[in-house]
């Protein structure tokens, strides 16, 4: 699979297999990741790639307990309505269950955060996708980054105080029939271009 191919064929996944995704593939993974481009090549992000499922359990909870306390309104982001919805009904799994979440974290007062870590996750999305995993980019964490239950669980992980998470992607096998992530390339409907 060529770069642009990865490009045009990757899709979220947001239903994986139970099993496990192999050590050396988590780790190219997150190597991709390590690569991504950086402002002022600061690399600066930081990686927690989370496997162990108590780890993710007890982040699993958490989320959506904090989710749950907040109020629903009309005015807020879609994906973040639904987040409170379906954590106020319960058994909310931001990550979709996916078996891998790597949390991507960098300093809250850096000014190309958001913009580093993202580049990280989309290579890290490319990867998985050459890799046969699915993948999905996760914002709860990044909706949640003054939660003190959050942060001080993720302090245990190793977050250090003067950073925060931008951006999280679940990893793992797509749970379809084939174990392969959808490929099927969606047609362009937005993303306006104009060529001066």
């Amino acid at each position: 699979m060529n770069v642009i191919e990865a490009i045009k064929t990757r899709r979220s996944t947001r239903k994986f297999k139970a099993r496990a995704v192999e050590m050396e593939k988590l780790q190219q993974i997150v190597e991709a990741g390590r690569f991504g481009p950086t402002g002022g090549n600061a690399q600066g992000n930081h990686f927690f790639v989370i496997s162990n499922a108590t780890a993710l359990m007890m982040l699993k909870d958490m989320v959506q307990t904090a989710f749950a306390k907040m109020e629903l309104r009309d005015d807020l982001y879609k994906s973040l309505k639904n987040s409170i919805m379906l954590s106020q009904k319960g058994n909310y799994s931001f990550s979709y269950n996916a078996p891998v979440l790597i949390v991507v974290a960098n300093k809250k007062d850096y000014g190309n955060n958001m913009a580093d870590v993202a580049c990280a996750v989309e290579n890290m999305m490319l990867a998985a996708n050459e890799l046969d995993l699915g993948s999905c980019y996760i914002n709860q964490l990044k909706w949640l980054n003054e939660d003190p239950s959050i942060r001080g669980y993720l302090g245990t992980l190793g977050l250090k105080d003067d950073e925060r998470v931008y951006a999280s992607v679940a990893i793992g096998y797509a749970d379809t029939e084939s174990g392969l992530p959808n490929r099927t390339e969606a047609p362009r409907i937005g993303n306006e271009v104009v060529f001066v």
